[in-house]
Parts: C-alpha cells; sequence; structure tokens
C-alpha cells in the first residue's frame, strides 16, 4: 500500500463559527436529513481536518451531511495566546459542545481519532444529549501522565523540521504507506504557522503533565452506542487500549484493522469509512435506550 497512487481529493470551502471566546474553522459536504456527521482530528503537529481527512471526508459526505472541525490551536481555527487560554482536554472538549450547539447539530455522530477521540468521548461524558453515536479511532483516554508510549517521542518532542515532520508521520502511519511530498509539506507548513507552533508547545505540554486519561467510572457512565475502531499495529494507542474501552463502555462494538497503525482514516479510508457508515446506519435493537 502506498499514500502516492490517488490524487487527494478536494475539500469543501473552509467556514467559520465563533465558539466561546475564538473561532473555529470547519468543512461542510453531504446532502440529506439523516444525523450529521462530525469528524474530529488528532493532536500530532500539523493536524487538522484537511490533512486528517482529506481521503476520507467524500466517502462520509456521500452518506449525508458530514462536518469536519479543526481543534482549538490547529488548522484554521484560532491559536489564543497561552498567556491568556489554556490549552487542556476540558477546553477541547468544551469547543466541540460550543459547536455542536452554535450550528444546532445534535443529536451528532461523533468521530474522532487519537486527541479527537479524547474530545469527542468528553463531549459524551458531559453532554450525553449531543451525541446520537461515538466513533473512537485510535482514541486517547487511557493514557496517565507519564505512562505516554515512549513511541509517542517524535510527536510530543516535534523539533519543526521536515525530517522531524517524516519521523510523525513514520510513527503514525503504518510502514506500507508512503505519503506523497504534498502531505508531509502540507502538514510541516501548518505547523510552523508561528501562532500555531506556540498553540503546539502549549498542548503538548498539557499533555506530557496530564496525559490522555478519564477515569474507569467516567468512561463506563457513557451509554451512547459506541464503535472502538484500533489499528493492531497501533504504535501511539496500543491495542491494549482498545479492549479497555470495549470492557468500559457498555455500548461499545469493536473493529481492529490488521497492518494498520493509528491513521485508519488515510492508511484504508475506504474500509474505514464504510465500517463507520455501516455501523452508523445500524439500526439493530440491542436494548439501548435511545
Amino acid at each position: 500500500m502506498t499514500g502516492t497512487s490517488a490524487p487527494l481529493p478536494a475539500m469543501p470551502a473552509q467556514q467559520s463559527v465563533q465558539t466561546g471566546t475564538f473561532s473555529t474553522a470547519y468543512y461542510r459536504g453531504g446532502e440529506g436529513s439523516g444525523r450529521p456527521v462530525i469528524l474530529v482530528h488528532g493532536g500530532g503537529a500539523g493536524a487538522e481536518s484537511v490533512s486528517n481527512w482529506q481521503r476520507s471526508f467524500p466517502l462520509f459526505a456521500a452518506n449525508g451531511p458530514t462536518y469536519a472541525m479543526d481543534m482549538v490551536g490547529f488548522g484554521n481555527s484560532d491559536a489564543p495566546s497561552p498567556e491568556e487560554f489554556a490549552y487542556t482536554q476540558d477546553a477541547r472538549n468544551q469547543q466541540l459542545i460550543d459547536f455542536i450547539e452554535a450550528l444546532d447539530l445534535g443529536p451528532a455522530r461523533l468521530i474522532g481519532n487519537s486527541m479527537g477521540g479524547c474530545t469527542s468521548l468528553g463531549v459524551a461524558m458531559k453532554r450525553p444529549d449531543l451525541v446520537d453515536s461515538l466513533v473512537l479511532m485510535g482514541s486517547g483516554g487511557r493514557a496517565k501522565a507519564g505512562a505516554l508510549s515512549p513511541d509517542l517521542g517524535p510527536v510530543i518532542h516535534y523539533d519543526f523540521t521536515i525530517e522531524g515532520m517524516r519521523a510523525i508521520i513514520g510513527v503514525l502511519a503504518n510502514p506500507g504507506f508512503i505519503p506523497s511530498d504534498e502531505q508531509v509539506e502540507y502538514r510541516y507548513e501548518m505547523s510552523i504557522r508561528p501562532e500555531l507552533k506556540v498553540a503546539y508547545k502549549a498542548t503538548m505540554g498539557w499533555v506530557r503533565e496530564n496525559g490522555l486519561y478519564y477515569p474507569d467510572d467516567a468512561i463506563a457512565a457513557v451509554k451512547t452506542r459506541t464503535l472502538v475502531v484500533n489499528g493492531k499495529e497501533d504504535k501511539v494507542v496500543p491495542i491494549e487500549q482498545a479492549y479497555e474501552f470495549l470492557a468500559l463502555l457498555e455500548n461499545s462494538t469493536g473493529y481492529l484493522i490488521p497492518h494498520c497503525r493509528h491513521w485508519a482514516m488515510i492508511e484504508y479510508p475506504e474500509l474505514f469509512s464504510k465500517v463507520c457508515i455501516n455501523f452508523l446506519n445500524d439500526t439493530t435493537d440491542y436494548g439501548v435506550a435511545s
């Protein structure tokens, strides 16, 4: 498998909406009256809606209304000064809540990767009324401070060089995935924008000190129907953490992808979107209260 054979599809025009004290950038596609899907990207340097979801966005949009949101301090969302804004997990959770409410999207179907999964899960904890279904793909939420995978080194300690960006991709993607020069350059250029560089350092500093962790009882309290997706070779979120989510989340289903690391939506966009859409459209009654 390579990442160079197919041209990258175009994303819809960027839009923005006020969320609390800052503006959030987003992309919207798809038609119909079904419950909207919101794609929430991960937290690596240069991550945002285009770099994370460009390959899979049109596949979700073909099934119905689809949104992709840039988290605060990433992409084209505002990046407030860390002197005035704390880049905490609670702040990201609140941003997604504000985004759903500002666009009147709830209850929505949330699909989150890594830090975006941690954020989506956080919304399901705090505001279950806003969440119809949940997909956690290589999701944060089980890594305590000091217990982050050592393989995260290139991500946590990114040096803002093109070689450093290739090292990040080397950790996140399967060795068989060869990113195009365009992909690497795009993420690199996004990562070195001055305001995003400062925000990223603040975000990763908070992650180093606090991890991306929710207590067992907080996760177990979530009753939202959930699909847990994990690459079997994920170096960032080991497969054992997927099993923990499955054990704690009462109404969860699991899907494990062989020869896949942390980027299922980039490594295997067709498979990932098909699995998610099948889950979201499934009307089987498992006794889950609606």
